[in-house]
């Protein structure tokens, strides 16, 4: 990588970085950092890169709740602290939590339930439930949602 870039070369640079990919503020500022720019330069090139409208948090909140909940199957609590850990405000937080419909939401929560329930291969049924438990709200699944399913799937269990 060049040592030292100029304000152009670093925007272009830049530019292309977020075209690739929607990002956030903070993973901009990193990378400017890394290119070794300075903070007047860091502050200029992201306020062109929002005029320009290559960096857009909104954008990128609603990007990242619909990805990382159909993809990687994250509930509404995770994607939540994922986004405050990027410096995304609550307003936008709100707006992206909406672009997941409850249908949805709720589909991908019965669907990975059933099949991490099925998965686990332990006999103590205190065990598997907390496995289970775990499991779900490291996902970042709401709690009474949780206990809800566990429930519902150790009566299931118990009626075969």
């Amino acid at each position: 990588m060049k040592e030292f870039f100029t304000t152009k070369e670093a925007l272009q640079k830049i530019e292309h970085y977020c075209a690739y990919q929607e990002r956030c503020h903070e993973e901009v500022e990193q990378k400017l950092r890394s290119m070794k720019m300075n903070s007047d330069e860091i502050d200029q090139i992201i306020t062109q890169l929002i005029n320009d409208n290559f960096l857009n948090e909104e954008r990128f909140a609603c990007s990242f709740a619909r990805g990382k909940h159909r993809i990687k199957y994250w509930g509404k609590i995770r994607i939540t602290n994922e986004l405050k850990f990027r410096g995304i405000n609550q307003t936008l937080i709100n707006i992206a939590l909406k672009e997941i419909n409850n249908e949805e939401y709720y589909t991908t929560f019965d669907t990975l339930a059933n099949r991490h329930w099925e998965s686990i291969r332990e006999t103590n049924s205190l065990k598997k439930r907390k496995k289970f438990c775990d499991f779900m709200i490291r996902k970042g699944f709401e709690s009474n949602l949780v206990y809800e399913k566990v429930r519902e799937l150790e009566n299931n269990t118990t009626e075969e």
